[in-house]
C-alpha cells in the first residue's frame, strides 16, 4: 500500500524530474483545511501505488513554498513527466481528487508536450 511521504527540496525535485505522476500537497500542521485534506490525500495515495504522493510542510520547507509561490494552503500540484498539469489552493473532496488523478494519468503526454512546444514557439515569435 502506497503512502504519501514528507518531501524536502531534494526529494521533491527528484520525484518531479523522475517522471510519472506526482501529486504534491503543500500543508502546515496548524491549518484546519490541511488537517481535513491530509487523510483524503493519504487514502487516494493508497489506491495509486504507481503514482508518487508527496507532502511538503510549508512551516519546515519555507524555501520550497516561497520558490513555488505558495500563498494559500493547502495547495495541490500535479505533475506528470515533469510537466505541471494542475495547481490550485483549497482542499478537494475525495471523489474530486480521485477524478483528478485519473484524468492526469489518462492524458496523452505526447499531445501535451506538442501543445507546450507550440505555445513556446508562439511566444518566441
Amino acid at each position: 500500500m502506497a503512502t504519501a511521504i514528507e518531501a524536502n527540496e531534494a526529494t521533491l525535485q527528484s520525484a518531479v524530474e523522475g517522471g510519472g505522476l506526482v501529486l504534491v500537497d503543500f500543508w502546515a500542521p496548524w491549518c484546519g483545511p490541511c488537517k481535513m485534506f491530509g487523510p483524503i490525500f493519504e487514502r487516494v495515495a493508497a489506491k495509486h501505488p504507481d503514482a508518487k504522493f508527496l507532502k511538503v510542510n510549508t512551516d519546515v520547507e519555507q524555501a520550497i513554498a516561497a520558490g513555488l509561490g505558495i500563498q494559500s494552503i493547502p495547495t495541490l500540484m500535479v505533475f506528470r513527466d515533469g510537466v505541471l498539469l494542475y495547481r490550485d489552493a483549497g482542499a478537494l473532496p475525495e471523489p474530486a481528487l480521485e477524478d483528478l488523478v485519473q484524468q492526469a494519468a489518462a492524458l496523452d503526454m505526447d499531445e501535451v508536450n506538442r501543445k507546450i512546444a507550440e505555445e513556446e514557439a508562439k511566444q518566441r515569435s
